[in-house]
This record gives structure tokens, sequence and C-alpha cells, in this order.
């Protein structure tokens, strides 16, 4: 029976990838509180032998020989002494073999328990480390439930070969997208929380991490480091704005985002539902940097204003819906993306004002 014991932790150790050394310190725990529940004066003198090599289970009391016995938990006679040593004299202390009957109760069930909880714990900490190294990633998942009344999906997500269940909260989706159950979609792994009831991975299609690393994974210059997104401003599921820079004067970085006949763009634009996406070059200079980020409007100059935050945007009146954007989106992007508060005049108010 104790071969098979050891047999089943090593089998556990090979599937599961729990350290037998971690199983056998659990099951000594739970063996040692479950004893002494029973035996609540037996406090520091039990231990616990488990030799894997001599497939040896033991239980013993750890008891001091005196003349009269007055703590039966903790002392025993001479006369009892000898039959487990000769060579037992009064002030020693021996170990006293717990009743074998009593003893395989406690293991098997100690056993048992240890096993399933280290097992579920092992498990949970194998998944917080495999997803902590995701942070800040993207990962396939599969989507495995819809909540109707809420619209929060479970997402069904891998990394190398470890699975768990991950909700995609209403915030964190694209409102135009449309999800069905057993559909294949990237996420952003936002964060991952070790709590009670085990790792929480968060997720998201809204985060404009995904569109930084879609594009890492489409364009070898930005994975390699040639080209650089130096800023992202998104409004998931209608437009984002990216800023790209290159230190190599012979890589244009918006054509590398771009990719031959638009190839490499339109597959990140796909794979976002058809969410627009504007590449700009980025730029040091802060008005040529609001210029480009008003893009597709043409902008005929731009003066930073005496608090440094702000600047004002002279645009030709044709031009003043495009560069405001429906619903003011093209402005807010342009000025999330810059860090800029970005004031938009049309060209004959401006002349006006002069």
């Amino acid at each position: 029976m104790n071969a098979e014991f050891f047999e089943a932790v090593a089998d556990i150790e090979a599937e599961k990838g729990i350290p037998r050394e971690y199983m056998y310190d659990k099951i000594k725990q739970a063996m040692l509180a479950a004893f002494r529940r029973d035996n609540p004066e037996c406090e520091e003198n039990v231990e616990i032998i488990l030799d894997e090599e001599k497939k040896r289970i033991e239980m013993n009391v750890n008891k001091e020989i005196v003349d009269e016995v007055e703590f039966p938990e903790t002392q025993i006679n001479l006369e009892a002494a000898r039959k487990l040593s000769r060579r037992a004299k009064i002030g020693n202390i021996i170990a006293v073999p717990v009743e074998t009957k009593k003893f395989g109760r406690i293991a098997a069930q100690a056993a048992k328990q240890v096993i399933i909880q280290g097992i579920r714990e092992a498990e949970r900490g194998i998944i917080y480390e495999e997803f902590t190294s995701k942070e800040h990633e993207i990962l396939t998942g599969i989507v495995s439930h819809i909540e109707p009344r809420t619209g929060s999906v479970s997402i069904r997500i891998a990394s190398n070969s470890e699975y768990t269940e991950a909700m995609l909260s209403p915030n964190e989706r694209i409102k135009t997208e449309v999800l069905n159950e057993g559909d294949r979609i990237k996420v952003y792994v936002v964060e991952v929380r070790n709590s009670t009831r085990g790792p929480q991975v968060l997720i998201s299609r809204t985060h404009p991490g995904l569109v930084k690393r879609l594009f890492e994974l489409e364009v070898p210059e930005i994975y390699d480091g040639t080209v650089e997104i130096k800023s992202i401003a998104r409004e998931a599921g209608s437009r984002t704005k990216m800023a790209v820079w290159s230190e190599d004067a012979n890589v244009d970085p918006i054509g590398a985002c771009v990719g031959p006949k638009g190839g490499r763009v339109a597959g990140i634009v796909e794979e976002l539902g058809g969410e627009k996406i504007d590449i700009i070059k980025y730029s040091e200079n802060p008005e040529e940097y609001v210029a480009a980020a008003l893009s597709p409007s043409e902008v005929i100059s731009v003066t930073m204003l005496e608090d440094g935050k702000s600047c004002r945007a002279i645009v030709p009146d044709s031009q003043l819906s495009l560069a405001i954007g429906k619903e003011g989106q093209n402005a807010r992007l342009a000025a999330k993306l810059t860090g800029f508060k970005i004031d938009i005049k049309p060209e004959s108010e401006a002349e006006t004002e002069l």
C-alpha cells in the first residue's frame, strides 16, 4: 500500500507538474493537523516520516521516559518504553508509533484531502504563472458562452498547454462586433490577478495595446525595432490613430505599417471588424506632430500657446468639418494622441481675428 502511495504521488507529478516535495509537505501538515485535532495535548511532539526510498510511512509521538506517567500524551513509563527499545532509560525521548489502524485512517483522509487541494492549488499556481507571463500580450481564445442579459462573453484562452476561462466584459467588447459561440478571436491580456477563486485573467478587445500588438505581429519592422509606435489613441470599433517613427532615414514608417498594397493594415482592420486606422508620422516638433495628427484634414498652421499644453490649428474653411470629424472624433483622437489640447479654427475666422 505504501508503494502505491508513492507511485500515485509520482504519477501526479508527471501528469500535473506538481512537485512531489510540495505534496509530501502538504500531506504531512494535514496529517499532523488531523492527529492534533483528536489529540490536542500533543503539539510539537508528533513527527511524520515519508521515506520515498524505503517506501515507508510512519507517524510517531515523541515521549519522555519517566518513572510515573502524569501526562500520557507526552510521557511513557520505562517498562512500556523497553518494549520499543532495550536501551530505553529514564529521561530519554523515545518515538512511539501511532496505532496502525488509527494512523491509517488519518493518513488516508489527509492524503486524499491534500492531494485534491494540492492539485487545485498547484494548477492555479501553474495557470497564474503561465498567464502572468502573457500580460500585455495577445492570446487567441474561443468564445464558449455569451450572457444575453449582460453581454458578457466567456472566452477559453490558451497559453502553451494551459487553458483558463476569461470574461470579456461589455466595456471591453467592441460595440459593433457580433460574436457567436465557437468564434476564434484575439484578446489583449490587460492584467492577471490571483484571487481566492483562482487566477483571474482580465482581457480586452478595446485596449489600445491590442492594436499595438497586432501591428507587432503583422509588421516585421515594428517587431525588430526598426519602426517604433510612439502613441496610440483609440475609440474601439470606430477609429484609431497611431503615431509611428523610425530613426532609419531609409525606412518609411507609415509605408512599413501599411504594407504592400495595404495588405498589412488591411489584415488588422479586418481583425478589428472594420475599425478605421489612421497612421501618421511622429515628430518631436509639436506643430508638425499636431498637424499630422489632424489627418486626413489639411492643416495650414499650428501655433503652440503659452501654457505649453495647448495649441491652435488653422485649417481651410472647406476642411473644418473633416478636421473636427463626426461628433468631434477626429479632433478628440488627435488631442489624445499628441497630449495637447487642440483649438481648431477655420482660415476665414483666423484672418478676421488678425
